[in-house]
């Protein structure tokens, strides 16, 4: 059973990193959270791939940024809340027939803008 946690654990990481991967280059594309899901699969599975994508040169800044309580970039914060309105208010008025199906994808949303634009920003010295 342990055996399969940890696959189903690097596959779920590592579609998150290729997701985010592409988030680096698509601006409509969070990257930083994905990163973090990344990472998190990780941790829980495989030291090596963890420690691989921690000290990456180009992933392991997203994440240390956060870890070491510097925040998450604006463009991140801006980019993702907006894609989680566009989608669920999609899903709200186009998908779901339900009130209360509705309503609780509302209260979802509005929970995760509220943890997103809670943690600290990282702006960008040029």
């Amino acid at each position: 059973m342990n055996y399969i946690k940890n696959t189903l654990l690097i596959i779920s990481g590592s579609i998150a990193l290729g997701i985010g991967i592409t988030g680096i280059f698509l601006p409509l594309i969070p990257t930083t959270p994905l990163l973090l899901l990344a990472a998190a699969c990780y941790v829980r599975s495989s030291d090596r791939l963890y420690h691989w994508l921690i000290t990456n040169k180009y992933f392991g800044s997203y994440i240390e940024n956060y870890r070491a309580g510097k925040g998450i970039p604006l463009k991140a914060k801006v980019v993702g809340v907006a894609l989680l309105w566009i989608s669920m208010l999609y899903t709200i008025i186009f998908v779901v027939p339900l009130i209360m199906v509705k309503l609780l994808l509302f209260l979802i949303a509005s929970f995760f803008t509220w943890f997103i634009l809670k943690q600290k920003t990282l702006y960008k010295s040029t």
